[in-house]
């Protein structure tokens, strides 16, 4: 059994919505057994308010977010991933750096809520899907008993979880 948390990346283009969101659903369900990250292939910069927001209204502390450069974790000093998940289309067919120690990885696309025009009501309704989808996902994936299963038999059971909706 591992003794310390594993690492998990959620990776997207712009990290500003969906990583972030991941990023921080995965640090309040996974306290203790995973610490996550998120960054962008092609970061924006800066988060998206309504990620701030709707993770505010959700009781979340959101000094974490930042957007930020996936180069940041493929360096020698960086935490060493045990799990990568890229939620959106864009990073998915992206080429990713090569990440040290081979960590598991799947593809868990969720639509990009920061891409939806409309009244301030059908934005923050798009944000708050988004936030359920990866919720549900992430839930899934901290209660495998990932000490009791191999490599091997665990990779289609994280593909699995990224048809989840």
């Amino acid at each position: 059994m591992q003794s310390t948390a594993f690492n998990v990346l959620f990776l997207c283009t712009g990290n500003s919505s969906r990583s972030i969101l991941a990023e921080a659903i995965m640090n309040k369900v996974g306290a203790g057994r995973f610490k996550a990250y998120s960054a962008g292939s092609f970061p924006k910069g800066e988060v998206h308010p309504e990620s701030i927001a709707l993770l505010a209204r959700l009781g979340f502390d959101t000094g974490f977010a930042r957007s930020k450069n996936c180069d940041e974790f493929a360096r020698a000093d960086a935490p060493k991933m045990d799990f990568v998940f890229t939620v959106c289309d864009d990073a998915a067919s992206e080429a990713c750096p090569v990440w040290p120690g081979q960590p598991l990885s799947a593809h868990w696309g969720i639509p990009d809520p920061a891409a939806v025009e409309g009244t301030d009501s059908e934005v923050s309704l798009a944000f708050s899907e988004a936030y359920r989808m990866l919720n549900t996902r992430i839930l899934i994936f901290t209660a495998l008993p990932l000490a009791s299963i191999d490599r091997m038999s665990l990779q289609p059971k994280l593909d699995d979880i990224g048809r989840q909706t």
